[in-house]
């Protein structure tokens, strides 16, 4: 009996002593730069006076639980990591366009998209970019989870001057410390939530560039065009504390255009509030893939995105977060199959671009191929 239990007591401070050194080399991990940085001092301050802001953390309108009733983290994990889920990942390559972005007039009103929710815009003589993710992965690990086969032929390089970068949210997939980096120099502004702005600080971008905001305030541009700060459904974090920077939509308000940018977020009655506020939109850029029962109060289903641009009174829909990155467990074209299905007979036109099509936000008769199909 002694001599088992010296061989439990070794073992138990065997144990300790690996999960400590664990814990220690997790810890200095964490410290690397891509991890960003929590809000302090100053910008702490003015976390705190958000009325999104109590118990350490920011909350949404109304607390839902990320996972749905009836299932759970551990069964969804299982699921993804060992489940028969088929097409999840294309095994072609994606068709892309590379436009020359530098050599767009700037009196033309357009859009592109880089696949996931990475999308430039230029709108009343503004350049607006929004979530870029040219990095080739969305996580922080070299070998997490990457870009599909054709889904990445943009790099910060080809980005010409930006005036306001627009970030959602801090998570990986839309803010990525390798392209904001690079893009540094190209950036005149950043606009993004509370708190935010501590990963950009820490990351090198001057604090007269970064502009943080809350849900319902502004950042006028110019006499003619303001950038609207509007709410979201979701959650944030960028490592082991969670929801210390606040998440957001954008309006973007032109003298021809109104642009809404969902950012993720799970369906609520924002779109139609948003609806009625800026009296419908022109252009719904909607987030539209990654979605699962199991946590749709943070991403909307397709159905709930066709409600949410009906919500909105779009005329035009552009569909996001999908065709580069598998973080679901549906097939890589559902996204598109279901929201062209589903958009069958709507008010609103569909707009389905390759990965660097000009989409010409003032010219109605533009028509979109669906350049998925056939692939597999």
């Amino acid at each position: 009996m002694k001599k088992l239990s010296r061989i439990l007591k070794r073992f138990v401070l065997i144990s300790l002593a690996l999960a400590g050194v664990l814990s220690l080399a997790t810890c200095a991990f964490m410290q690397q730069p891509q991890f960003g940085s929590l809000p302090k001092g100053e910008r702490l301050e003015e976390v705190k006076k958000s009325p999104r802001y109590s118990d350490g953390k920011f909350h949404n309108l109304i607390e839902r639980p990320t996972i749905t009733e009836g299932y759970s983290i551990v069964g969804e994990s299982w699921k993804t990591l060992f489940g028969n889920l088929p097409r999840r990942t294309p095994v072609d390559s994606l068709p892309s366009v590379k436009t020359d972005l530098k050599a767009i007039p700037a009196n033309q009103n357009v859009m592109v998209w880089f696949g996931h929710s990475s999308v430039f815009i230029q709108a009343g003589g503004v350049t607006f970019l929004a979530d870029p993710i040219f990095s080739g992965k969305a996580t922080p690990l070299p070998w997490g989870v990457k870009a599909y086969k054709g889904s990445d032929v943009y790099t910060a390089d080809d980005m010409p001057e930006i005036d306001y970068l627009l970030i959602s949210h801090d998570h990986y997939d839309h803010l990525d410390y390798e392209t904001v980096t690079a893009l540094k120099n190209k950036v005149k502004h950043v606009v993004c939530g509370l708190g935010v702005g501590a990963h950009f600080q820490r990351w090198g971008y001057k604090p007269e560039q970064i502009i943080e905001r809350d849900w319902y305030q502004k950042v006028p541009v110019n006499d003619s065009v303001v950038i609207y700060n509007e709410s979201s459904h979701h959650r944030s974090g960028r490592g082991f504390v969670q929801n210390k920077a606040l998440w957001m939509s954008y309006l973007i308000k032109t003298p021809a255009n109104k642009i809404y940018i969902s950012g993720d977020g799970g369906f609520d009655g924002r779109f139609a509030a948003i609806g009625k506020k800026f009296d419908g939109v022109d252009w719904a850029v909607m987030e539209n893939g990654q979605y699962d029962m199991a946590w749709h109060s943070v991403h909307n289903l397709p159905d709930e995105v066709i409600a949410a641009t009906m919500g909105l009174r779009a005329k035009n829909l552009l569909p996001v977060h999908h065709s580069k990155f598998t973080l679901a467990k549906h097939p890589w074209d559902e996204p598109l199959n279901k929201v062209t299905e589903l958009s069958v007979g709507k008010p609103y036109r569909l707009a389905t671009p390759m990965i660097g099509e000009v989409v010409r936000m003032d010219d109605s008769t533009q028509l979109f191929k669906q350049w998925w199909k056939g692939l597999n």
